[in-house]
C-alpha cells in the first residue's frame, strides 16, 4: 500500500472512524471500555503511524475527527475519553509536524446524531438488561428510563445538515491557510464549550447538573 502511494503522492489523510454509546461508568464493563479505546483513539494513531512518512514526504494533510464532547459530557463519558484523548494527540502531533510542513487539523462537531447515525436510541430495557447486579442493586428501573429518555431526547434533536461538518473538512483539506481546530456546532453548544473552558469546574458541574436533572 505504502509503495502504491509513494508512486502517485500521498496529500491528505482523514481519521474519521468513531463509535458511541450511552452508559453511567458503571454500567459499562470493561470490555466496551477497551474496545472504545480501540476503535476511537488508537485506531486513528495507527493510521497516522503508518502513513507519517508519506505524509511527511508531500507535505500533506492530516484531519482527525474529534467533538463537542472532548470538552464536557452529558451521559456518554467513554466518547467524550475518546475524544478528549485524541485532542491531545492532536495537539502534539501538530506542533511535532510543522518543521515537515505537514498540517494536522481537528473537526469539532456537535450534535449531528441524526445525519450520522452514530448512536441508536436505546431502550431502558436494553440499558437494564447490560447492567451487572451490583449496578442493578445501585439503580432502579425508573432511573434507568430517566436517563434513557434524556439521552434519546438530545439524539432526537441533531441536526440532519451533515454537509456542513464535510465543509469543514474539505476545508482543512483544501485551503491555503486551514484551521488548527473547525467547531460546528450549534450556538448554545459552542456556549457550553466557551463555559467548560473559561469557568472554574463548579460553575460547568452546576451547569450539566441542572441539564441532567431537566
Amino acid at each position: 500500500l505504502l509503495s502504491h502511494f509513494s508512486s502517485i503522492g500521498f496529500w491528505g489523510l482523514v481519521n474519521n472512524a468513531g463509535i458511541s454509546t450511552f452508559g453511567e461508568t458503571g454500567w459499562l464493563p470493561m470490555e466496551t471500555y477497551e474496545k472504545f479505546a480501540d476503535v476511537n483513539l488508537l485506531g486513528s494513531i495507527r493510521t497516522t503511524l503508518a502513513f507519517l512518512p508519506l505524509l511527511r514526504k508531500y507535505k500533506g494533510r492530516i484531519v482527525f475527527m474529534s467533538s463537542i464532547i472532548a470538552y464536557f459530557t452529558l451521559g456518554n463519558g467513554i466518547y467524550s475519553m475518546t475524544k478528549a484523548a485524541i485532542e491531545r494527540f492532536c495537539d502534539a502531533l501538530r506542533l511535532e509536524m510543522k518543521k515537515f510542513g505537514v498540517q494536522v487539523c481537528i473537526i469539532q462537531p456537535g450534535n449531528y446524531a441524526r445525519s450520522t447515525k452514530i448512536q441508536p436510541a436505546l431502550s431502558a430495557d436494553e440499558i437494564w438488561s447490560e447492567l451487572s447486579e451490583e449496578e442493578k442493586a445501585v439503580y432502579n428501573k425508573e432511573y434507568i428510563q430517566e436517563r434513557a429518555n434524556f439521552f434519546n431526547s438530545i439524539l432526537s434533536e441533531g441536526s440532519t445538515n451533515g454537509n456542513e461538518v464535510v465543509d469543514a473538512m474539505v476545508d482543512a483539506l483544501t485551503s491555503p491557510a486551514p484551521k488548527a481546530r473547525y467547531m460546528v456546532a450549534k450556538l448554545k453548544e459552542k456556549v457550553l464549550v466557551f463555559v467548560c473552558a473559561l469557568f472554574p469546574t463548579v460553575v460547568m458541574d452546576s451547569v450539566l447538573s441542572y441539564a441532567l436533572s431537566k
